[in-house]
């Protein structure tokens, strides 16, 4: 299992950091790194703030031929907003009680020709060629959005979003008002693909506060 999910609440600033990390490959190196890369994150980043959370995650992977890892970190503000950064093809979307919205966007390359092309892509295997690593990253290729305050924030590594077609993510969201019982279910309707195999899956649930 490569994928990793962490959460922390500052006692000092009160801010709450929820990180999902999805390592590249299945090593026995990266294993064991991505719960580390993911409570760095969150340690960092619920004291001071989200970019700085995951640029140190990343900082665990800079060696020189370590395995590499893409990851979403979303952090609270005061307001009751939030503050959410990405590297890779992890997703945050925003269900607002009555839309689901993504609100990040994949550096892959089956992503950009796909936003170049205005349509779908139809070359799967172009996914697995991702731009920005928790390893690349630095500030100036480290997407930011300000979350507004309300709704509910939705996690997934791509074992989920590739695997569950976007009408049935939707309506696993609209079915399931607890955060648990939708982290659950998102994660038990990832199928394997075409190939037999079932990537690893994780979903994280955020409640407005």
């Amino acid at each position: 299992m490569a994928d990793s999910a962490a959460a922390y609440t500052s006692a000092g600033t009160g801010r709450t950091a929820a990180a999902l990390i999805d390592g590249m490959g299945h090593t026995p190196e990266i294993v064991r790194l991505a719960p580390m890369l993911a409570e760095t994150a969150v340690r960092v980043g619920a004291v001071r703030g989200a970019l700085a959370g995951l640029l140190s995650a990343g900082l665990l992977l800079a060696d020189p031929g370590h395995p590499d890892a893409v990851g979403v970190l979303v952090v609270t503000r005061e307001d009751g907003g939030a503050e959410l950064v990405w590297a890779g093809d992890c997703r945050a979307y925003r269900w607002d009680g009555a839309v689901l919205r993504q609100l990040t966007t994949d550096h892959s390359l089956a992503a950009y020709l796909t936003r170049a092309a205005g349509s779908d892509v139809p070359v799967h295997a172009l996914v697995n060629f991702v731009g920005v690593t928790l390893g690349t990253a630095v500030p100036a290729t480290v997407p930011y959005v300000s979350v507004p305050a309300g709704g509910m924030l939705v996690l997934t590594s791509d074992g989920v979003h590739d695997q569950v077609e976007p009408e049935e993510l939707e309506r696993l969201v609209r079915t399931h008002a607890d955060p648990q019982a939708l982290a659950e279910a998102l994660v038990a309707a990832a199928e394997a693909g075409p190939d037999g195999a079932r990537d690893d899956a994780t979903a994280i649930v955020l409640a407005a506060t």
